[in-house]
């Protein structure tokens, strides 16, 4: 898990070297054919990188982006409308039956379908009318991690492309040298805080909550923490009144409109007694876990991510487990 961590860096710039003119015509296609509806199409950490690639289309682009309930199609069998519609598909395997089935369905019946994976010889690649594949290479470990950065890199490239937007393909040039900073980017003071936590909350809002929900699941997959994701302004409809004296909140807050009432809230966490480890940038007052910024603000949350991994890799040997090896787990999920 923590070379591959380490690798992401080399991983993205060897995405940025490929697939250019696929990502160019795949945005004149979308400027020229602008969809009707979208959906995404994913499970587990790679839905994550989904949700991140939706809110960036949300703010950006305006378009509303509909995460798909798969057995709708595999289950339900749902007649679902494909006309005007695009689907974007996000896979490690590209292997399981729940994503490979639903894209298969929207592409017969006329939408467009995208899929953006690891393994371009996989049934989703197969099966997906636009195909881009991540460079990331043989992940061996059951936790992802390079794979999910370089999904996170790969929706951000379809954005500047769908834009056509020169200064966000600059910032995502220069992304390889930014992760190369964040990967030993100093997180060690996450350590003494959680290797005896037995509960976890994980906060942040808008491009930074799919970050934070990945990060709650590595806790859970890697160090057997029950720690749960929630954005800072559902925080207070009801999870505030589990946090008490001594509780511990991890508080991600990136640059953007919602830094500062996320760290309002990392206060008031404070003041109730919360043990309460702040993710910002280096010049924040009271931040405990650095962030490194990149070249735009939308990209922010994959430099976080670059820096988490390492420090939770660290933290499951810390409490006895071996992170390569999660309990029960496996690295293909084949789910209907």
């Amino acid at each position: 898990m923590l070379i591959e961590a380490r690798d992401a860096p080399a991983a993205v710039a060897r995405q940025l070297a490929h697939d250019i003119l696929a990502y160019r015509e795949f945005g004149a296609l979308l400027r020229a054919q602008p969809p009707t509806s979208l959906l995404t199409v994913a499970r587990g950490s790679s839905d994550y990188a989904a949700q991140y690639t939706a809110y960036l289309i949300m703010a950006r682009l305006g378009r509303l982006v509909t995460s798909l309930p798969m057995s709708l199609v595999t289950l339900y069998q749902s007649k679902i409308a494909c006309e005007g519609l695009a689907t974007f598909a996000f896979s490690q395997s590209g292997a399981s039956p729940d994503l490979v089935e639903p894209t298969r369905y929207f592409r017969e019946g006329g939408a467009i379908t995208s899929a953006f994976v690891n393994d371009a010889m996989s049934p989703l690649a197969e099966t997906a009318q636009w195909v881009f594949p991540l460079h990331a290479g043989t992940e061996g470990s059951i936790a992802a991690t390079k794979s999910v950065i370089a999904q996170m890199t790969a929706g951000a490239r379809l954005v500047a492309a769908w834009q056509n937007d020169i200064d966000l393909q600059m910032a995502l040039s220069n992304l390889p040298q930014v992760l190369a900073r964040a990967v030993t980017a100093d997180w060690s003071a996450a350590l003494p805080v959680l290797k005896d936590a037995d509960r976890l909350l994980v906060i942040a809002r808008g491009l930074g909550l799919p970050v934070a929900s990945e990060a709650a699941l590595k806790f859970k997959e890697v160090c057997g923490i029950q720690a749960e994701a929630f954005s800072g302004a559902e925080l207070q409809h009801g999870p505030m009144a589990l946090i008490g004296k001594g509780y511990p909140v991890l508080v991600l807050a990136p640059r953007g409109p919602a830094q500062a009432g996320l760290l309002a809230l990392a206060d008031d966490l404070r003041a109730r007694g919360a043990r309460v480890l702040l993710a910002a940038p280096g010049a924040t007052p009271r931040t405990s876990l650095p962030i490194t910024d990149t070249g735009a603000i939308e990209l922010d949350p994959i430099s976080v991510l670059q820096s988490f991994y390492p420090m939770v890799e660290r933290l499951s040997r810390e409490r006895g487990f071996d992170p390569d090896r999660p309990r029960g787990l496996a690295k293909v999920t084949r789910t209907l």
